[in-house]
């Protein structure tokens, strides 16, 4: 069990209040696997659950590989039972689309919103995204969506969303999202992650309109000060 409430505390006070009249989306992305975005993000997703006066979401955008809903599941003594499964969008807006479509055995269209669905976790205060990647066929794909329909929905909808990306050596997923979101926070391993990885990643999040709120080293300590100066332009 992996138990981060005093660093998520730091880093949640670091990031300052949601807006009072809307939601906020933040997105946690790092530039290469194994730095510990999920953990990251699912516990932080559990601090702003038990503080907000509004549902939390945690969007788990590794669509190809989704896993928080298992891991979430897999600690019910932290997050309570998992809920019965629910859509993932309060109005059928997706931020992604499956080319080609997927399809029915008689042939009709499933929208995306049908394969993209969501739990509840702490009594309702926490709910989890999954995307079926089981239902995709050899020779599907997802593509990630540009436009904003998705996270406007979602704003209106909960207090804080929090973003799973894949990692960026990966995947374009947390680039493509970048300027659709409120705060981008940069998940590095200081033992491992050269500062040039870390750099490239700002560097791409920033040429693409997003903006940087923070980095969470891994060890999961936040240091706002000297890794941020090194990171700000």
């Amino acid at each position: 069990m992996v138990d981060l409430t005093s660093e998520m505390a730091a880093l949640w006070a670091a990031l300052g209040p949601a807006p009072a009249r809307r939601g906020r989306v933040i997105q946690f992305v790092s530039a290469t696997s194994g730095e510990g975005v999920s953990t990251v993000t699912r516990e932080f997703s559990r601090l702003a659950a038990v503080r907000a006066r509004r549902p939390v979401w945690l969007v788990d955008a590794d669509l190809a590989q989704p896993s928080q809903m298992e891991a979430v599941g897999a600690e019910p003594e932290r997050f309570g039972r998992l809920g019965q499964p629910a859509a993932a969008t309060p109005d059928g807006s997706t931020f992604f689309s499956v080319h080609p479509p997927v399809k029915t055995r008689d042939g009709r269209e499933v929208p995306p919103g049908r394969l993209f669905s969501a739990r509840s976790a702490l009594g309702g205060r926490l709910w989890i995204t999954c995307f079926r990647a089981e239902a995709l066929r050899s020779g599907q794909r997802i593509e990630t969506s540009a436009e904003p329909a998705y996270w406007d929905a979602m704003r209106r909808h909960a207090e804080t969303v929090v973003i799973d990306a894949p990692a960026a050596d990966r995947s374009d997923v947390a680039v493509t999202l970048a300027p659709l979101v409120d705060l981008n926070v940069l998940v590095i391993a200081a033992e491992s992650t050269p500062a040039a990885q870390a750099a490239a990643l700002r560097d791409l999040i920033e040429s693409a309109g997003g903006r940087i709120a923070g980095v969470v080293m891994n060890r999961f300590a936040y240091e706002p000060p000297k890794l941020l100066r090194g990171l700000a332009r």
